[in-house]
């Protein structure tokens, strides 16, 4: 591969990188703030249903709290949309063949993400923010429902274009490009589906994490306990439920093609699934390996733990079924870096399996009434949030990585996607790439700052609810 394109890529892993925390957080604390904000619209003493059965004084303190996580969202919202405007440009610039060759596919999911995300989530959160004694409760409430929706529905596109770039349909090839036959084809490509819901989990699992380590941070500090409370049940909560899904069923199903009972990626991409779990021969009866050092030189997965049959069980619930190595397939399809997907996946499954335990500890003891107490369990909380980013990077690395050597999987190599050297050479990359670098280190400071002044202001004390806001409820 040419140092220019070597350069380009690695660009964009930083771009692509550092702005994918912002849409994390952004897509997660969405749910959360209309929920809370459902709870406080919606619950009375009385209601017939449990869930929305509150007192006055606990739906105030859910008002306040959505309030709280929409000045958080905000921010990290406003920081997605000027990280996320490099990587449009990238596309004309470092990537011009791909950009001309699959423009006319996925040109129209990403501009529709361009609309739901600039204008859609903008608009309601306006409403939402500033809207509260301007508009009526009912429509205070929608406003926050719209801007989960619109902040959702951002994200299927960007899954559905990257589906098309993993596992290609509803195109037809003209000349040296591909054109959009069917845009519902391109929308419910078989591997949308579960993989929009195995990413949108994990970023609610970020959400989740985010507000339980801040009620955990200001009960350690003996602050805002009503606030606290709050954000610790609701996050260990939502963590746990959503550690689940991120298993079972999206993990294992976003691993399966849903019409067919062999492994999806093992059938559209063979190379990548050996890769995932460091197969290297093909063989019945194949392993479950937790812990491995994929030897590419002599093809062997070295330093074992491994629990034997379980990955074609998993992969097929047949036990003796037969799982493709790597040994079988050209070494030209296989990903640029094995090792690579390898441990990206690897990180993603344990980090994963480590939150799960840390939620499920989390709801045990508020069943048991001594989570608000535990100094122990509010630390790990605290210390929990910054690796469910860690986690739902590196699952989008195993995709990535995975793909190579492919930038449109069975179509389009990754140096063939790239500008020519004489428009973008190596040198002007390295430039540019240190440009970013510098640039998102003064973003990031900035970013952080504005995150610790809205903390150390903390949430607003709950304002009793107005006559008009107990009216609207009251004719729910």
């Amino acid at each position: 591969m040419s140092n220019h394109v070597l350069v380009d890529r690695l660009q964009f892993t930083l771009t692509v990188t550092f702005h994918y925390i912002f849409p994390i957080l952004t897509m997660g604390l969405a749910l959360f703030v209309a929920w809370l904000k459902t709870v406080s619209y919606l619950g009375r003493d009385d209601h017939r249903f449990r869930l929305w059965r509150k007192t006055q004084e606990e739906r105030d303190d859910y008002e306040s709290a959505a309030r709280f996580w929409a000045k958080i969202f905000a921010v990290n919202f406003a920081f997605g949309v000027v990280t996320g405007i490099p990587l449009e440009f990238q596309f004309g610039t470092n990537w011009a063949k791909f950009s001309n060759y699959a423009g006319g596919v996925i040109g129209t999911t990403l501009a529709m993400e361009g609309v739901f995300a600039f204008f859609a989530e903008s608009v309601f959160l306006g409403v939402f923010l500033a809207g509260r004694n301007r508009f009526s409760p009912r429509v205070h409430w929608i406003s926050s429902l719209m801007l989960f929706a619109g902040s959702w529905l951002s994200g299927f596109f960007i899954i559905a274009t990257n589906a098309w770039m993993q596992h290609p349909v509803a195109y037809s090839q003209s000349g040296d490009k591909v054109q959009l036959d069917s845009f519902w084809g391109l929308i419910t490509n078989p591997w949308v589906r579960w993989q929009y819901l195995h990413n949108m989990s994990g970023a609610a699992i970020t959400g989740a994490f985010v507000l339980a380590a801040m009620g955990a941070f200001f009960l350690l500090l003996g602050r805002h306990e009503r606030f606290a409370r709050l954000s610790v049940r609701v996050g260990v909560i939502g963590a746990l439920i959503f550690c689940v899904l991120q298993i079972f069923p999206t993990g294992d199903r976003a691993a399966h093609d849903v019409s067919v009972h062999p492994h999806e990626v093992s059938v559209h991409q063979p190379a990548t699934f050996a890769a995932m779990e460091g197969a290297f021969k093909t063989e019945k009866g194949a392993p479950l390996v937790i812990i491995g050092n994929p030897n590419t030189q002599t093809r062997k997965l070295e330093s074992t733990l491994a629990m034997p049959k379980l990955l074609s069980f998993l992969t097929s619930q047949r036990w003796n079924e037969e799982i493709k190595g790597l040994n079988d397939i050209p070494t030209d399809q296989w990903p640029d870096s094995v090792p690579l997907v390898y441990y990206a996946y690897h990180i993603m499954v344990g980090l994963g399996t480590i939150l799960l335990l840390i939620a499920l500890l989390g709801v045990f003891l508020l069943w048991r009434k001594k989570l608000y107490t535990s100094k122990p369990m509010l630390w790990a909380l605290m210390v929990a949030f910054p690796f469910t980013f860690i986690a739902n990077i590196a699952g989008w690395a195993t995709a990535e990585t995975g793909r190579q050597p492919w930038l449109v999987y069975g179509l389009l190599r990754t140096k063939e996607g790239a500008s020519p050297p004489g428009s973008v050479p190596a040198g002007t990359g390295i430039f540019t790439l240190l440009g970013f670098a510098g640039l998102y280190l003064f973003i990031g400071i900035l970013f952080l700052l504005l995150i610790v002044r809205i903390v150390s202001r903390g949430p607003d004390d709950p304002e009793p609810t107005t006559a008009p806001t107990q009216a609207a409820v009251g004719g729910t």
